[in-house]
């Protein structure tokens, strides 16, 4: 019957932190536009990177 009276306090400490955690991530915009991440593997980059002589080099100095 003690392990309750420790029991208790440990599950309500866990819902606060837990509680704090989650409108933590409301108020920082964590759940803003979730389907943005998900649509991007699904479609191709709007320009694709070019390759050989065509991609401009600006480290070689005049």
């Amino acid at each position: 019957m003690n392990i309750i009276f420790v029991l208790i306090p440990i599950a309500i400490l866990f819902v606060i932190i837990a509680g704090a955690v989650f409108f933590w991530a409301i108020r920082s915009e964590q759940f803003e536009d979730l389907d943005r991440q998900g649509s991007n593997i699904l479609f191709d980059e709007e320009q694709p990177a070019t390759k050989g002589k065509d991609q401009p080099n600006d480290d070689k100095q005049p």
